[in-house]
């Protein structure tokens, strides 16, 4: 893969997003890397700057007009955009249906499933043009298998996970790959925000057993986007060792 390819990352300010870029980095892709955050955003570009060239993109994924207007910002020679990584997504709230908030639900929704629509929506055009690209959706365990008090997040991701297997479909005429990688239990912020701050509570999510860390999702979405161009990694469910489904977990205390 040469250092000519461009790489748009959303959600690259934390975690698997900014695992994912500092490994796509270190590979010599060129990265647009996006997030609300400005401030981290600048420290990743200062960071990342270093060893490939970098162009930052600051907008919530959720809010359609600031998607296109955010990407068709992009200068000619950051246009031709190889690799999508829709990383953007939160999780809000553990609780029963009813006992639901709206606002969560709405976050959620428009985050998860929304915002992975308008970013597609606004990188496919030359994609589709020039026959050629990857789009790499990071779903969930929550996609595919549903837990208690995960109601409305699962469903989101589950939603993902069907608009993926569409998306592969649709553009096979176009020769674009598109994958999905659904992780389960991966040490990041996922906790503290779904927890609303609540460090405590999100720690103990991750004691007992050694969970993933967002390197060794960056690790798989490398894998995908760099096998031969015949090669399409359309699935990859991912877990710990310690883990055998989305709510079964070998802790050891």
């Amino acid at each position: 893969m040469t250092n000519e390819k461009i790489a748009l990352i959303t959600g690259a300010t934390s975690g698997i997003g900014k695992a994912t870029a500092q490994l796509f980095a270190q590979k010599g892709l060129k990265l647009i890397v996006c997030g609300r955050r400005k401030e981290r955003l600048k420290e990743l570009e200062a960071e990342l700057s270093k060893i490939t060239k970098v162009y930052t993109l600051s907008f919530d994924v959720s809010q359609q007009k600031e998607v296109a207007q955010s990407l068709n910002s992009l200068p000619d020679e950051w246009k031709n955009i190889d690799i999508l990584v829709n990383n953007a997504g939160n999780a809000h709230g553990l609780e029963p249906i009813q006992l639901g908030r709206l606002s969560d639900w709405e976050a959620m929704i428009d985050i998860n499933f929304k915002g992975l629509l308008y970013v597609t929506q606004s990188v496919l055009p030359q994609m589709i043009e020039r026959e050629k690209g990857h789009i790499i959706n990071i779903g969930s365990i929550a996609g595919k298998e549903v837990y208690p008090n995960g109601n409305v997040y699962c469903a989101s991701k589950a939603a993902v996970d069907s608009l993926t297997k569409g998306m592969r479909i649709d553009l096979n005429p176009f020769g674009i790959r598109v994958t999905q990688i659904a992780p389960g239990l991966v040490e990041t912020e996922f906790s503290l925000v779904r927890f609303k701050g609540d460090a405590e509570r999100a720690q103990k999510v991750y004691e007992g057993y050694e969970p993933l860390k967002a390197e060794d999702i960056a690790d798989a979405i490398w894998y995908a986007v760099s096998a031969p161009a015949h090669v399409q990694i359309a699935d990859m469910v991912i877990f710990p060792t310690a883990q055998a489904s989305a709510t079964i977990v070998n802790k050891k205390n």
